[in-house]
């Protein structure tokens, strides 16, 4: 079982940057793929970003360059830092882990956190 709880959220300027932080319980969390996704109003969940257990990492063309995914095993944590912050990634981001196959599928993931909003000011 993996608990998730995200952080860091907030309202930033357009041009601006936020880290978000995931924190998870479980002891499996070495070993799960962990990713990013975002939900705008009126839109679908989209992938944002992946970090395998040995730190692959994968992203959407639309963040990259922009966003870095990162872990830190032995805090339970995994990070999303957004530098560049347009309004277009206005949403409620989420947490989540699945096996050790990274995905961009949300199908594929098992535990979700509660989301943490984000909001870019133009």
């Amino acid at each position: 079982q993996v608990q998730l709880v995200e952080s860091g959220g907030g309202l930033v300027q357009a041009g601006g940057s936020l880290r978000l932080s995931c924190a998870a319980s479980g002891r499996t969390f070495r070993f799960n793929t962990m990713g990013w996704f975002r939900q705008a109003p009126g839109k679908e969940r989209e992938f944002v970003a992946a970090i395998s257990w040995s730190e692959t990492t994968h992203y959407v063309d639309s963040v990259k360059g922009r966003f870095t995914i990162s872990r830190d095993n032995a805090k339970n944590t995994v990070y999303l830092q957004m530098n560049s912050l347009k309004p277009e990634d206005t949403a409620v981001y989420y947490c989540a882990a699945t096996g050790p196959v990274v995905t961009e599928r949300y199908e594929d993931y098992d535990y979700w956190g509660q989301g943490t909003p984000v909001t870019v000011s133009s």
